[in-house]
């Protein structure tokens, strides 16, 4: 197994899965997918522990989404989402990860019918931890995650509650693009996503039957330089 300094080298790619959790879908007003759907985070947006604080650019307002992380190991294209064991031999490890959103900017984006790659894509919008080994996660689909926000826990959900599971998932990306070993896959928030500002700090841990395997602690700052949001048009 990889360490996170040896992953985030390897990492050519971040696939994102989108409202994968029927009450995070409610809760943005957003429609429910009738299959998965993806976008991808630059590979610079990872956070390893102890690289400093998630930097808020000016005028972002800023969202925490927890999410179980895989890392691929193996290259996997057109998998058959049936193959239990091929998609749990593609997943080398998992990750404790924070999709951090620029949710202003995501929403302008959507409204003008442009991409938001830029609301995802900011350096330091990947806090990561761990990674777990998979002897560790069973059934990655019987996975708690937990986040708090200056102390009070905001989102805490078990991975049951993921409306495309993952092989679902692995069969459609790939089935778009190959997977390369050291690619990672964010597999989707529960409810609970909300605003963090400048000096609060986030805590976020992944459980498995009580056992904590990984968490993170990162604190929030303003990033300093020249970018400030502004509409597009």
């Amino acid at each position: 197994m990889a360490s996170l300094d040896q992953i985030k080298r390897d990492c050519r790619k971040v696939m994102c899965i989108g409202r994968n959790y029927a009450d995070h879908v409610k809760e943005l007003n957003n429609q429910r997918p009738k299959q998965p759907f993806f976008f991808l985070k630059p590979p610079s947006s990872i956070l390893l522990p102890n690289e400093g604080p998630i930097l808020r650019p000016a005028g972002v307002n800023l969202h925490f989404e927890v999410e179980l992380g895989l890392v691929i190991g193996k290259t996997v294209k057109d998998l058959d989402e049936n193959d239990t064991a091929g998609w749990l031999d593609a997943i080398d490890s998992y990750l404790l990860t924070i999709d951090m959103t620029g949710r202003n900017v995501q929403e302008e984006a959507k409204k003008r019918g442009l991409p938001w790659s830029i609301a995802k894509g900011f350096d330091t919008f990947l806090p990561v931890a761990g990674p777990v080994e998979k002897s560790k996660i069973g059934d990655p689909h019987n996975v708690d995650l937990w986040l708090s926000v200056n102390g009070e826990v905001k989102q805490s959900d078990n991975t049951e509650l993921m409306l495309f599971r993952i092989g679902r998932q692995l069969s459609d990306i790939s089935k778009v693009m190959t997977l390369e070993k050291g690619d990672i896959v964010l597999t989707g928030t529960p409810k609970g996503v909300g605003t963090v500002v400048t000096g609060d700090v986030i805590e976020a841990g992944v459980k498995v039957g009580g056992e904590e395997l990984a968490r993170i602690k990162v604190d929030v700052k303003d990033r300093e330089g020249p970018y400030e949001f502004t509409e597009t048009y």
